[in-house]
C-alpha cells in the first residue's frame, strides 16, 4: 500500500470496525499507528458497556500492525493470524 492510506483500505477492516474506530476517536491510519490494540479493546468495552468479542482485539491488532508497517506480510494483515497468536499466548498463561 502507498502513502495516503485510509482506514477502510486496511485488510480486515470493514464497516463495523470503522464504527468502532469512530467510537474510539481514531480518524486516520497515522492515528491508528500510535494506538495499542489491547488498550483500544479495553476502551471499547468500557465505552459500549459490554465485553466485546475477542476477535475485535484480533482485528485491532491486524489494523494497528498494518498502520505501523505498510509493507507488512499479507498473512499478518489478516485478523485470524492475530487470533492464532492471541490463543497461543493465552494457552501459555
Amino acid at each position: 500500500m502507498k502513502a495516503g492510506r485510509k482506514l477502510q483500505d486496511l485488510i480486515s477492516v470493514g464497516p463495523a470496525m470503522l464504527r468502532d474506530f469512530e467510537l474510539l476517536d481514531v480518524k486516520s491510519v497515522d492515528g491508528l499507528a500510535r494506538q495499542e490494540p489491547v488498550k483500544m479493546y479495553k476502551r471499547l468495552c468500557r465505552i459500549t458497556g459490554e465485553r466485546q468479542d475477542p476477535c475485535v482485539l484480533d482485528v485491532f491488532s491486524a489494523a494497528v500492525a498494518q498502520a505501523r508497517d505498510p509493507l507488512l506480510p499479507p498473512q499478518q494483515c489478516q485478523w485470524w493470524y492475530w487470533s492464532r497468536k492471541r490463543k497461543a499466548a493465552d494457552a501459555h498463561k
